[in-house]
């Protein structure tokens, strides 16, 4: 029988339903080969290979979205493929292009290696692909650290910077404790299914998605269970910079190199909240009496530590880690309400998807303005931003507006499509704390846009001169690029029907 479940398993391995997965893999071996065999001369036209590459999948994942393995489970129950996997890939394969645009800006100025910045981050997006389809506890983990580590290797990379390697550490601390109370709740959760034994003999246990859910439906008031989903959900909460689990999100921030703060920003954050939404919905929907007050307060409290921590911030990297901490917040309303809203889900997508549109932009425009210290972004150094490069200040300008909620911006029908959600579900007093916190990020971002926009004032007799950066000139591809971004997020603000219908109507 063993030998039958051993074969059973083998046949469920569908490699072709991994493709995106496996081309990025490929394509991250490819890059250390090609550093190889190619002359030095011409190492840097292997960034553009790893961008034509992910091009290539996005375009493979979008031609091939609507699968006939839709629904299925392979590779022995570890993977189940889904359209919110499908869409998870799209956003990540798509936030992984741009932070791949943003180190072809950044690393040049640099001595750091620069292949082994575009390998790594190829990785990880695989990994986050995988993680947001998994359908086992074991095959969970394993991609989250996955992604873990590989982040570790990001935040550090600029290892000639005192301020990257603090934020390294602190990563490093931080995200191992995450791991190990999220272990540990896994193991409690195992503990408690224990093994069932299912039809044909098949053994099940605990780790499986599926098996775990059926217990906790059975059983919703088994104190090992309860205590083991609560570990899960505050190891996810460390990934997402969710309070009182944020306390690493500044340090690392402003010490980890530009790109890998977008990504960290972006794609880590998309991936905790893809998590999130897959154990709510998927395992964890029968102990909604006791997570739906524990995310409130968790979301409640992460609005307001993130926007009131962040008025009076004046280094840009850390004002962006403190104003991502209260769009976590903003994003728990959509997970909390998709306990009874179907389709607060692909709120919390929609908002994703505008969220990495504006954070891009806002990044872009920091890597073209930053100087040689990549953790220096003080909001003085943007002085007379706009007639310098009156673009860059555009864009800025834009992104921020998106990211405070500004109409007709994407940002604004993304909190406005999460809050509609929010007041479905009935969670009024969230929302009214969501609204404040919308109304005191007015205040930071457009003291960020003032500052670009207006020259400082300083009396006469002042000796304090401004310590504006170099700011470099984008190339034709940069500006197509930033110009894409801020079209985009402008158009969607005012023509969002083709993605609302697309991420809502999963």
């Amino acid at each position: 029988m063993s030998l039958e479940l051993l074969k059973a398993a083998a046949d469920s391995n569908q490699w072709w339903a991994l493709a995106p997965e496996v081309m990025l893999a490929c394509a991250a071996l490819a890059l250390l080969v090609l550093e190889l065999v190619l002359p030095r001369a011409e190492h840097h036209k292997i960034p553009l290979f790893a961008i034509a590459a992910q091009a290539i999948v996005l375009v493979g994942v979008f031609l091939n979205f609507d699968t006939n393995w839709l629904g299925e489970s392979t590779f022995g129950g570890l993977i189940r493929h889904s359209n919110w996997g499908q869409i998870a890939r799209v956003f990540f394969v798509l936030s992984s292009l741009l932070v791949c645009f943003l180190a072809t800006v950044c690393l040049p100025r640099t001595r750091m290696p620069r292949v082994e910045f575009y390998h790594t981050v190829l990785v990880v997006t695989a990994a986050m692909m995988l993680l947001a389809q998994s359908d086992h506890f074991v095959m969970f983990f394993v991609a989250l650290e996955t992604v873990t580590v590989g982040l570790y290797i990001l935040v550090s990379y600029f290892r000639d910077n005192p301020l990257t390697l603090e934020a390294g550490l602190k990563y490093l601390v931080m995200g191992a404790l995450s791991s190990a109370i999220m272990l540990f709740g896994i193991v409690l959760l195992y503990g408690a299914v224990g093994r069932v034994e299912g039809a044909n003999g098949a053994i099940h246990t605990g780790f499986e998605f599926g098996t775990a859910a059926a217990f906790l439906q059975a059983h919703p008031d088994n104190f090992l269970a309860v205590a083991g989903a609560l570990l899960v959900l505050s190891g996810v909460a460390f990934k997402i910079g969710a309070f009182p689990f944020q306390i690493w999100v500044p340090d690392v921030y402003q010490g980890a190199p530009t790109p890998v703060t977008a990504f960290l920003a972006v794609s880590s954050k998309a991936a905790g909240f893809a998590v999130l939404l897959l154990l709510v919905r998927n395992v964890f929907a029968p102990l909604q009496s006791v997570l739906v007050p524990v995310l409130s307060l968790m979301a409640g409290a992460t609005i307001l530590f993130g926007n009131l921590s962040a008025l009076t911030q004046r280094n840009a990297k850390r004002l962006m880690g403190l104003s991502g901490i209260s769009h976590a917040g903003y994003l728990l309303l959509g997970v909390i309400a998709s306990f009874t809203v179907p389709w607060a889900g692909g709120a919390v997508w929609f908002y994703l998807f505008t969220y990495l549109l504006a954070t891009m932009a806002v990044f872009g425009v920091m890597a073209y303005c930053t100087g040689e210290n990549d953790a220096d972004h003080e909001l003085d150094t943007y002085d007379r931003l706009s007639r310098d490069r009156p673009f860059l200040a555009a864009v800025l300008a834009i992104g921020l507006g998106s990211l405070a909620g500004i109409p007709p911006l994407a940002g604004f029908l993304g909190k406005l499509i999460l809050f509609i959600a929010a007041f479905q579900a009935h969670l009024y007093t969230l929302l009214a704390v969501a609204i404040v916190g919308v109304v005191l990020s007015i205040y930071y971002y457009f003291g960020w846009i003032k500052a670009a926009f207006f020259e400082s004032w300083r009396p006469a007799f002042s000796t304090e001169t401004a310590t504006a950066a170099p700011r470099t000139t984008p190339s034709l591809f940069g500006t197509l690029t930033l110009a894409l971004l801020a079209v985009a997020t402008v158009v969607l603000g005012f023509f969002p029907g083709p993605l609302t219908s697309w991420l809502i109507g999963k």
